[in-house]
């Protein structure tokens, strides 16, 4: 069909307006806008509602600050649509419009149908000589999902958003599908859904852990590779985004967004935050030689950030083949649009960035007042949300951490990384590890942040499980189809004598050990924490430590299998979690600096040696010392204002860290007024005679001290 015909008159066509982008029900009729600078015609393709048959093809009409729109009163929610946009074929100028390729709306809220790979997808001649400079002329509308307009209300009622104070988070990661998949209490049939998270016993178990903000895997529409779908693999996590703004549809229970409104609905009832991963960075599009489904067809040369030198090519900053041009006005507020719509419409309470050093590079570099850095910290809808940043990529100068501006936390993976090596018990990491346990202040404490800039952790997905942590000295990714080749081999793990299982009484006994002493850093840690889901249950995922293609057992929470359930670990979370919520020593809102508290005669934080004197520079320098012990005073925590309106102070603790493999014996000290430590939590085994405590190999211990 030549450019600009239209199929069917019978349809009304109004001129319709350039905001908002993307379909828009009124109530009336849809409105479409649809961003091209570079375009020269827009068609606008309707589909029956199974996707499968055209029923009409409109050509948008107008074109205004390099809209294109056109309102349709005929058109209303449930319609499937797609794009065909004309323009100049030209790579190598950055032009890559192909009308035969049906396109997915960047702005669709919601999207049905799977993509179904095959070599028209793309909009040059797979296997020819001249790759991507070919034109490829087949049409792809069978094998593209289909964009759907939707009527966006939803009846939240009296649901206000839990407003969880940021020094008292505890956050929890988990895959949307993942999480639900083995749970015997769930009907089978919305296993892997956003129905099947708002299930009662998921909220129940959360609620009773002490979570109170859970971290969702990507939930925006993503791609499974053609090379893993090939294998019978599949891209399970979902960092392969093809439109923000729609959940992924398998996680749709009868493919309604209303699933997902109503898993939040029911989180916020129970005071627990929703936070989601998201993917900005890059598209599923891929390189100069992947699919053209959306941005690519769209405006190639304005959504993408495009070598200088040569515009057939893409920068890659993300290791994924392309990076969205963060820089061009109208990218950066689809981008923000995105995460507008997520808060306002969708509620949810904050995001984590994948990769966000790509979000803030200007000209290649990492800007801390770049223009999307900036944009956020000004809008009153994002501003107030909490704001996460995994802060680095694949690109020159990536590593950020510690450089995002006031407002932002991070992804502390220099905590990680300490507190494994220690618990390993390599040497000469006291002074680094007594940072990263009072909130990493050589790298927040600037620009007025707080400790809750440090997002804690020691396992996320990326990598070994914690109980994998302590039962592997290498990765075991076979399973992945590359050899063994893909995932880190820098795990810092130690498997306590035996690779893998066993059934050697003490090395079970160690390696249950060596967990609880990395969960009693990690909650008692200042900072915010994150638990990796199913950690606290000694989830394994046999030593795979990059499952991103498993979408099966191996990933998903072994809620049935009471083999791999540990219920005394799970307990001891729920200890730690209750500890660190009730005493605010543990989640200060300032950081510790090691100095006299303003108004006493005390220190906020002594770091004391075995002898029981403080710690001298010679103590922090020695490599044979595996033992960190903090005197953390009460009064460097206020639990609340008496009626006289002065603070009152917390418990005072002393937190004993001891990794070495022999048992160490320390002195705890006696403070004014008179009065005795009692043991609050032990990893091991902890004896008292005479103010000397004798402390087992590998352990930890929390004391706590009791006035008369």
């Amino acid at each position: 069909m030549a450019k600009g015909t239209n199929q069917h008159r019978d349809i009304r066509l109004w001129p319709g307006r350039p905001y908002p982008l993307g379909a828009t029900w009124d109530g009336s009729g849809t409105n479409f806008a649809l961003f091209s600078a570079h375009a020269e015609g827009v068609e606008l393709c309707l589909f029956d509602p199974s996707g499968n048959q055209e029923t009409g093809r409109i050509t948008l009409p107008e074109f205004t600050h390099e809209i294109w729109h056109g309102y349709l009163p005929d058109v209303r929610p449930g319609q499937r649509y797609g794009y065909r946009v004309y323009g100049p074929y030209d790579p190598p100028a950055g032009h890559r419009f192909n009308h035969h390729k049906l396109l997915i709306d960047p702005y669709a809220r919601e999207l049905s149908g799977s993509l179904i790979w095959d070599d028209a997808l793309f909009g040059y001649v797979v296997g020819s000589e001249e790759e991507d400079l070919s034109f490829d002329e087949r049409d792809s509308a069978p094998f593209v999902p289909k964009s759907v307009v939707v009527d966006t209300a939803f009846t939240w009622g009296r649901n206000p958003k839990p407003a969880v104070p940021r020094d008292r988070s505890v956050i929890y990661e988990m895959h949307p599908r993942g999480y639900t998949m083995g749970h015997p209490d769930i009907p089978e049939a919305t296993r892997g859904t956003f129905s099947a998270l708002a299930h009662p016993t998921i909220p129940d178990y959360l609620e009773d852990l002490g979570i109170n903000a859970v971290e969702l895997l990507p939930v925006h529409a993503f791609l499974r590779d053609r090379h893993l779908e090939e294998q019978g693999l599949t891209n399970f996590w979902g960092y392969n985004s093809i439109a923000f703004f729609a959940p992924e549809p398998a996680y749709l229970h009868d493919g309604d967004i209303r699933d997902f409104k109503n898993f939040v609905q029911v989180m916020h009832d129970r005071g627990i935050e929703v936070i989601l991963d998201v993917v900005y960075n890059h598209t599923a599009e891929g390189n100069h030689l992947g699919p053209t489904l959306s941005l690519r067809g769209i405006d190639n040369l304005s959504y993408y950030y495009l070598m200088n030198d040569d515009h057939r090519y893409y920068n890659d900053f993300t290791g994924t083949g392309n990076a969205l041009e963060l820089r061009h006005p109208q990218v950066l507020r689809m981008v923000t649009d995105s995460l507008r719509y997520w808060t306002e419409d969708m509620h949810v309470d904050g995001f984590r960035f994948d990769l966000a050093t790509t979000l803030a590079r200007v000209s290649g570099e990492y800007r801390e007042n770049s223009a999307f850095l900036d944009i956020v910290a000004q809008d009153p809808a994002l501003s107030g949300v909490k704001l996460i940043a995994e802060p680095w990529d694949t690109g020159p100068d990536g590593y950020q951490v510690g450089n995002f501006p006031p407002g932002w936390s991070e992804w502390n993976d220099r905590y990680r990384d300490t507190v494994r090596r220690f618990w390993k018990g390599d040497p000469g990491l006291l002074g680094t590890l007594a940072s990263c346990i009072s909130g990493s202040s050589d790298m927040y404490n600037r620009r007025g942040r707080r400790p809750w800039a440090s997002i804690n952790f020691i396992t996320a997905h990326d990598g070994f499980t914690l109980r994998d942590l302590v039962s592997y000295n290498h990765k075991h990714n076979e399973a992945n189809g590359e050899e063994n080749r893909d995932g880190s081999d820098s795990n810092n793990s130690w498997n306590c004598g035996v690779e893998g299982p066993t059934d050697d009484p003490e090395i079970l006994d160690l390696r249950n050990r060596q967990m609880r002493n990395m969960l009693t850093t990690l909650l008692l840690s200042s900072g915010v924490p994150m638990i990796t889901a199913g950690d606290e249950l000694g989830r394994t995922q046999e030593g795979n430590n990059n499952p991103y293609c498993q979408d099966n057992t191996l990933s998903w929470i072994p809620w049935d299998d009471q083999d791999a359930k540990n219920t005394d670990l799970l307990a001891f979370t729920r200890q730690l979690i209750a500890l660190r919520r009730d005493h605010i020593v543990f989640r200060r809102s300032r950081f510790f600096h090691g100095g006299l508290i303003p108004g006493t005669e005390v220190k906020d934080i002594t770091w004391l040696s075995p002898s029981g004197r403080e710690m001298t520079d010679q103590d922090w320098k020695n490599d044979n010392l595996h033992t960190l012990i903090a005197l953390i005073s009460g009064e460097a925590g206020n639990r609340f204002l008496t009626e006289e309106g002065e603070p009152e102070p917390d418990d005072t603790f002393l937190m004993v860290l001891h990794s070495g493999h022999e048992p160490i014996r320390f002195k705890a000290p006696t403070l004014p007024p008179s009065g005795r430590w009692r043991e609050t939590l032990c990893t091991g085994t902890c004896t008292a005679r005479r103010g000397t405590y004798t402390l087992s190999e590998r352990s930890a211990v929390l004391l706590q001290w009791e006035k008369p």
